[in-house]
């Protein structure tokens, strides 16, 4: 399967600070990739430097153009939507007012035939469709992110932590939705999740990061499956 994004030697940091230490990793085109490890470790850090925002060394090609020195809405405008973690909806505006800012950039005709698909996988949103956006419950807002997200028409997704601080039944609903999402969208996932079990299950390939570095990848299904690595890196 074709790379979608492929990223090679990357390091990033803070100011003197170093984050990353020479990470090498890929999505695959409609294929979802894990960045999986503790907090601390990287994976946060990981997201920002594909999207510019943080000071990077190393290889990122997205569709084989390098987006090394590239300004975030360039990246943006290419094809690569980021749903930070904590989920980052505009709190005063409706569920319909975020979807609209969401396509704002858009001049296409089908719009409203987003609207209309988005809603068919996010129904919670169909229903509080004028409701305003800080009074969602906080998986609602979740899936307003990611679906204002989805609106720009991306070919990658990039989701940093979308279960945390969300109910159990809530998070095995919203990777319910991503797996709908794969399936009849094509859209290519990073997903930064501490919930390693759920990330595997969905992932096709999965990164172990430890202190900005990778210590283990391969097959997410393999990895899966092998209690060593579960017990002594996964902790299930």
């Amino acid at each position: 399967m074709p790379a979608l994004l492929e990223v090679k030697g990357l390091k990033a940091g803070y100011g003197p600070t170093h984050v990353l230490h020479g990470l090498d990793f890929r999505v695959n085109e409609g294929g979802v990739t894990a960045l999986l490890g503790a907090n601390g470790a990287g994976k946060t850090t990981t997201l920002r430097a594909i999207c510019g925002m943080v000071r990077t060394e190393g290889a990122i090609d997205f569709l084989g153009q390098t987006l090394q020195g590239r300004a975030t809405e360039d990246i943006v405008r290419r094809g690569i939507a980021h749903v930070p973690d904590g989920r980052g909806t505009f709190m005063e505006l409706t569920v319909e007012e975020n979807f609209r800012l969401g396509a704002y950039t858009r001049r296409d005709r089908e719009i409203q035939a987003d609207f209309d698909r988005l809603c068919g996988w996010f129904p919670r949103l169909k229903q509080r469709w004028r409701q305003q956006a800080g009074t969602l419950s906080g998986g609602e807002q979740q899936m307003l992110a990611i679906a204002r997200a989805l609106l720009l028409r991306p070919k990658l997704l990039l989701l940093d932590e979308p279960s945390f601080g969300l109910a159990p039944l809530i998070v095995q609903e919203i990777f319910g939705i991503m797996r709908r999402i794969r399936a009849e969208s094509g859209v290519g996932i990073l997903l930064v999740e501490q919930n390693a079990n759920l990330a595997l299950e969905l992932a096709d390939l999965a990164y172990l990061l430890e202190t900005g570095s990778i210590v283990m990848s391969g097959i997410a299904a393999e990895i899966r499956e092998d209690e060593a690595i579960r017990r002594s890196y996964l902790g299930y």
